[in-house]
């Protein structure tokens, strides 16, 4: 990598893009140069960063030498029509779509569970999606006690998760439903305001929806073990931009203590512990919303079952579901190189 890095950003305008800019204005990023890519409609349009503003420029054959890092911002359609273009020209690519996450010669990376799937000649790596991300950063702590054998979830998905319009949708949704006006959903399946449902991926005939599938499939590629069960529920809920998760974790053998695992939790860099029974404060979404960390509580031993443990997650699903685990393997890309 150049001492003088070069950053693309490809879907600078969408809610996970922007809040990349908005990453890349703090620390070492501040001094970097950035070159940001979008529709043709955005085409000429600034970017503002703290020092200046930049251009949306159009992806085309021109485009991809002489970068550093490129993060993928927009839909698996253009990470793979794009990606491996700027990867063939020497650019790590940092991809937060679903193109490349199940290939096998890509890795899916967590910062703090699995950078070392990551080597030096590794192009593209694959952002997993933030509910699994969520998810892990919860669970990967309490490995030291143990093989898990299972994971049951059931998330409560927010409108960022949609996308920038799902979140209008909400907003304008809400007020409709407070002025006692009728208001016709367009970006999203079923009425958003007061109101909760299964997450709108298709369901596969297994009955599971493609959110789900995700979950499954991306926790054994992180964590390295096809063998854990993972049986997820996706529900979206009218939260703007944080994610939660009910999870139950079991083990091969008899769960740890709770203070054990309120000390991995705890230990563990990305993750905050927030367990104050007596005062019944536990993780928030409103308390995650613009913050980087993983909160953690309701942690207790499954009465149902001496394996397991349960407990409640939230994380900024703009953040570290998506934006900030990005711009963390870029950090960890830099030090590799």
């Amino acid at each position: 990598m150049s001492s003088a890095l070069t950053i693309g950003i490809v879907g600078a305008t969408g809610a996970v893009g922007t809040e990349i800019v908005g990453l890349l204005d703090k620390g070492q990023w501040a001094n970097a140069k950035l070159r940001v890519f979008g529709s043709e409609r955005s085409i000429g349009k600034p970017i503002s960063r703290l020092k200046e503003n930049v251009l949306i420029e159009s992806l085309h054959d021109n485009s991809f030498a002489g970068f550093d890092i490129v993060f993928f911002a927009a839909n698996s359609e253009i990470s793979k029509e794009y990606a491996s273009k700027f990867a063939r020209e020497g650019s790590f690519v940092i991809d937060n779509s679903s193109a490349f996450r199940m290939d096998p010669e890509v890795p899916l990376v967590v910062p703090e569970i699995n950078f070392d799937a990551v080597s030096s000649s590794t192009k593209i790596i694959a952002n997993p999606n933030c509910s699994t991300i969520i998810m892990l950063m919860a669970v990967a702590p309490l490995r030291k006690f143990g093989h898990i054998r299972r994971l049951i979830v059931s998330t409560y998905q927010s409108a960022s998760g949609a996308g920038r319009d799902a979140m209008i949708e909400l907003e304008e949704s809400t007020r409709a439903h407070l002025d006692g006006r009728d208001f016709v959903p367009q970006v999203l399946p079923h009425p958003y305001a007061f109101n909760v449902f299964s997450h709108n991926t298709e369901i596969d005939e297994s009955g599971y929806n493609g959110e789900e599938v995700k979950m499954i499939q991306e926790t054994r590629k992180i964590l390295g073990d096809p063998t854990i069960q993972v049986n997820p529920t996706c529900i979206r809920v009218p939260v703007l931009r944080s994610h939660s998760e009910s999870i139950t974790i079991e083990f091969d053998q008899d769960a740890p203590a709770v203070n054990e695992v309120r000390d991995a939790l705890a230990e563990f860099p990305g993750v905050r512990v927030v367990d104050d029974r007596d005062a019944n404060h536990f993780p928030m979404p409103v308390e995650t919303n613009g913050q980087g960390d993983v909160l953690v509580g309701r942690i207790r031993k499954d009465v149902s079952h001496p394996n397991s443990i349960s407990l409640f997650a939230c994380g900024d699903q703009l953040l570290k579901g998506a934006a900030l685990n990005a711009v963390q393997i870029a950090d960890k890309l830099v030090k590799l190189s």
